[in-house]
């Protein structure tokens, strides 16, 4: 056997199942919209805009966007960014943040990753930034890579845990890693790109919170909600260090994936390694 008899979309969507990965309903995210509502995402979103070349691109689609970090970011660089989301809560709170910042050139589109993208526009640039997730990584990939004209950039998790290893220990919650990135770059090798891989560095999930109350619910969005003995081990975690409790325990890293599509190609089509 060599690498190139692996399956890696399989490969990907058994690891996901056994790590017990699942797709939040986009309830769960409406309801986080408003805390999440910031209109700026600091270190990380220079980090990420920092790493884009948008030479003689005009049109953006950003796809997971939650409340706009990135699309907000961007929008006054470029004609036009297309907004693509699950969540109404996130899409409103965007274009409230886009009211906000006298940006009009965003446009929202209400979808999830697994439903037809037919009628999603094809842009120069596609992005999708701490929102690949999913379960079925070669067609988010494929979906990627048949909307963009020029270019790719998304982030993936390194080492497939979203919080600090201790604390779900510490609750009795702790999970087989789910995969991370290293499927991303194999399989857009199978589709006959040629990725480039960076990294930055990121606060966990849990960063930010003010107190052990914000703390708490920030635990139980991830986890699932939390017993009241969990609550009482947290507690006692917390209190002992809350700045430790306020950086959400251990940063985490995300790796940064680019990749150009090829002029060759026409556009929506997408390319295939040959066995």
């Amino acid at each position: 056997m060599t690498i190139h008899d692996i399956d890696f979309g399989q490969l990907y969507r058994d690891h996901m199942r056994a790590a017990g990965g699942r797709e939040k309903p986009p309830e769960a995210w409406d309801a986080r919209a408003e805390e999440m509502a910031n209109l700026g995402d600091g270190a990380y979103v220079r980090d990420f805009t920092a790493r884009m070349n948008l030479s003689g691109c005009d049109t953006l689609l950003d796809v997971g966007c939650g409340t706009g970090a990135i699309a907000l970011a961007l929008a006054p660089r470029l004609r036009h960014v297309y907004a693509l989301d699950y969540s109404r809560g996130m899409l409103d709170v965007l274009m409230r943040n886009a009211a906000t910042l006298g940006l009009t050139n965003i446009t929202p589109i209400r979808l999830a990753w697994e439903d037809d993208w037919s009628d999603v526009p094809v842009c120069d640039v596609v992005t999708a930034s701490r929102s690949t997730r999913v379960m079925d990584m070669a067609d988010a990939l494929a979906k990627l890579d048949a909307k963009t004209k020029r270019r790719a950039y998304l982030t993936s998790l390194v080492g497939g845990r979203f919080i600090d290893a201790e604390v779900a220990e510490l609750l009795g919650r702790a999970r087989p890693a789910l995969p991370d990135y290293i499927y991303v770059i194999n399989l857009l090798h199978r589709m006959g790109r040629q990725p480039r891989l960076d990294y930055i560095d990121n606060d966990n999930r849990l960063a930010g919170a003010e107190n052990f109350d914000e703390f708490a619910r920030k635990v139980a969005f991830s986890v699932g909600e939390l017993t009241d003995e969990q609550r009482m081990r947290l507690r006692a975690w917390y209190d002992a260090d809350p700045a430790r409790g306020r950086r959400g325990g251990a940063p985490f890293r995300w790796a940064f994936v680019a990749w150009e599509k090829p002029a060759s190609l026409p556009v929506g089509i997408v390319g295939g390694a040959q066995d």
